[in-house]
């Protein structure tokens, strides 16, 4: 049978590109996604037979809705090789703003809780079987904190901290932990940016490079490499180089900006 990979926030972008990529790889599909009907379109539009992929509606913020989606598709198509959990919101705050708190709030649900919540239904079927790949998406935004992205820095810090220590907690199982790291990818996400975005990658070129990456078993890594060494680099600035080198950047949009 052919290897099968979870995918959640699969309605757009970045988890939409993985989807194709994958497929065309002869993978089955499991995506995960509040707006099933833009899955079901997309699927429509590239002609996938309906024996390859199956859509399950879950929101990723809610623990119990995402840990029944997980259980769901072990049922309906076996435990998957690969889960990539990439659903995730980016949205700019002003933390003197209270509107701004409940943000905060909604984005570790999704980026942190949620992302942990996805891996769950599958750890202890995958360490039964000694094998599998689990998939964090983060950023190099996790590197440093930007000034208006506090609430997406944080969490993306907290994405690498944490699949980083269940990578530890999994070595000796053979479930290997993937964590990757995107730069600027040219996606929905991205396209209302209101800063420079050095060396913006096609969304379908990042998909290709993932899944050599998460096939691979690759611990950890940047996509564009270029994105890495600049990473690398802002993380070695003393902070007030730093902060000056940010001074005056543009900052991310806040909800309804």
């Amino acid at each position: 049978m052919a290897p099968l990979v979870y995918i959640t926030g699969a309605s757009s972008g970045i988890g939409q590109a993985l989807a194709a990529r994958f497929h065309d790889a002869g993978y089955r599909l499991a995506l995960v996604a509040r707006r099933t009907a833009d899955i079901e379109a997309w699927a429509a539009a590239r002609g996938i037979e309906s024996g390859r992929l199956r859509i399950y509606g879950a929101d990723v913020a809610q623990v119990d809705d995402i840990a029944a989606a997980g259980a769901a598709c072990i049922a309906q198509q076996g435990l998957p090789d690969v889960v990539i959990a990439n659903a995730g919101i980016s949205v700019g705050i002003d933390t003197e703003v209270r509107e701004d708190i409940d943000v905060l709030a909604r984005t570790f649900a999704v980026n942190n809780v949620g992302l942990a919540a996805t891996f769950h239904p599958f750890v202890r079927g995958m360490r039964q079987r000694g094998s599998g790949r689990l998939v964090g998406i983060g950023s190099v935004a996790a590197i440093r904190g930007l000034p208006g992205h506090g609430a997406y820095c944080a969490s993306k810090a907290g994405v690498v901290a944490y699949c980083e220590s269940l990578r530890g907690e999994l070595r000796a199982s053979g479930v290997r932990v993937v964590t990757l790291c995107p730069g600027y990818i040219d996606t929905p996400l991205t396209q209302g940016n209101r800063y420079g975005m050095p060396f913006l990658m096609p969304v379908d070129t990042f998909a290709e490079q993932a899944l050599r990456t998460i096939e691979a078993g690759t611990s950890y890594r940047v996509i564009p490499w270029q994105m890495g060494i600049v990473a690398k680099l802002m993380r070695m600035l003393p902070d007030a180089v730093f902060d000056l080198a940010v001074k005056g950047r543009g900052r991310k949009k806040r909800q309804g900006e």
